[in-house]
């Protein structure tokens, strides 16, 4: 429990992981599912750079006095972080015209509804 308490963004990340997946799983409007997708991508997001964070360290930006390498977090976690965020807003935006496109050829964004139109749906069930 200890655990827990101490390393409270960590938690708070699985937590809105959980969250995310189940949003993800459960709903069948496809807007819905972006969001999960999103909320998914943040708790990544918090759980690395929570875990990239050193207290006691500086960011590495050198000012005045140089601390030497020991003296600074390493900067490769965010930049990796950074460009994931990059991909993240890429996929939302793809996933956001595929929805429109899919509005406009059924005139619904619910998924279950979709499948019905197609037929599909009656095979799998």
């Amino acid at each position: 429990m200890e655990g827990i308490i101490n390393n409270y963004y960590e938690t708070g990340s699985i937590i809105l992981f959980g969250i995310g997946f189940a949003i993800l799983l459960l709903h069948n409007n496809l807007i819905k599912k972006i969001i999960g997708m999103n909320i998914m991508d943040t708790a990544v997001f918090l759980f690395f750079i929570a875990k990239g964070y050193i207290i006691g360290l500086d960011a590495p930006i050198i000012i005045g006095v140089h601390k030497g390498v020991q003296g600074y977090i390493n900067p490769v976690p965010s930049a990796l972080m950074l460009t994931g965020i990059v991909v993240a807003v890429s996929t939302t935006a793809f996933a956001l015209a595929l929805t429109i496109k899919l509005y406009e050829g059924y005139g619904t964004i619910e998924l279950d509804e979709i499948m019905k139109t197609r037929g599909e749906y009656d095979e799998l069930h």
